[in-house]
């Protein structure tokens, strides 16, 4: 299982864009999780599924509501990571009002949440291999802080956990 001190794993995280710009095309686009993390500071924020109870209530929202905060706090970008495809984050992300605050990247076959031994088996609740929830501060690739809830909670993994951690 991923810990501090560790560098993220290869992969691929996908985001859908509705802006052309930047050299990424409308759309779906594929991101390089090593080049993306280069040279930044990222705060990242697992969790089971969009549209979820918990994770539209209180923890996207947090994310939200601190990024200008999180970003004074010397954070590059805000990253929300699930086990999604990239149209369900993009329309999760449009109804989170996350545009400019945090991008919405998609794990859509699990592989980058399998590759930290970061996943949860939903399958018994008809959901499949999901995301824990979870929370990271990353610097240039490599895990800093990593905030990893019991299951069924939300207590460490949100906004003001990680903004009191960008500012130590």
């Amino acid at each position: 299982m991923l810990k501090v001190g560790d560098k993220l794993p290869a992969g691929t995280l996908m985001e859908f864009i509705e802006v052309e710009g930047g050299g990424c095309s409308l759309g779906p686009n594929a991101f390089d999780v090593e080049k993306a993390t280069a040279g930044k500071k990222i705060a990242i924020f697992a969790l089971p599924g969009a549209f979820t109870p918990t994770c539209s209530a209180q923890h996207v929202p947090g994310y939200v509501a601190q990024a200008e905060a999180l970003k004074a706090a010397g954070v590059d970008e805000i990253w929300c990571l699930s086990v999604n495809d990239a149209f369900v984050m993009g329309a999760w992300g449009r109804d989170q009002k996350t545009a400019g605050k945090v991008r919405m990247m998609a794990d859509g076959s699990a592989a980058f949440t399998n590759a930290t031994g970061l996943s949860l088996d939903l399958t018994a609740r008809g959901m499949g291999v999901r995301s824990q929830r979870y929370s990271m501060l990353v610097e240039d690739g490599v895990v800093k802080t990593l905030n990893i809830e019991a299951p069924g909670k939300f207590e460490v993994s949100g906004a003001d956990t990680m903004l009191a951690q960008a500012k130590a």
